[in-house]
């Protein structure tokens, strides 16, 4: 299978991610929660689908935010076919520390294979 992201692999709808916000959390880490809805709907989807919420409270430059962004989305690409047919919300729960774009962009990386990986379980 070609890694890729297209439109169908996203979350869009703010009922979406609310569903899955208020669903049952898969695992955490230092800096993210990773959240699915209790139920999955009844035309739900046919392959993984990512959704992120990165707050400027937690993330107070636009810099790191869209790195965090860009990181979260290239590792669940490459791994969008290993994962279970559900939604995956991504949620910074704690503030970044200040740091280097390298650094932040290693630990991010780290993290979220990690989560995925007990995720997928």
């Amino acid at each position: 299978m070609r890694a890729s992201f297209p439109p169908e692999a996203r979350l869009h709808r703010p009922s979406e991610f609310a569903a899955a916000l208020k669903g049952r959390r898969l695992a955490r880490g230092a800096l993210f929660v990773v959240s699915t809805p209790r139920q999955a709907p009844a035309e739900g989807p046919s392959h993984a689908r990512l959704g992120m919420v990165i707050g400027k409270r937690m993330a107070p430059l636009a810099v790191s935010r869209n790195t965090i962004k860009r990181v979260i989305r290239e590792a669940f690409r490459q791994r969008r076919y290993e994962l279970p047919a559900r939604d995956f919300v991504f949620r910074l729960h704690s503030r970044i520390a200040p740091c280097s774009l390298r650094e932040l962009k290693a630990q991010v990386r780290h993290e979220v294979d990690a989560l995925l990986d007990r995720s997928s379980r």
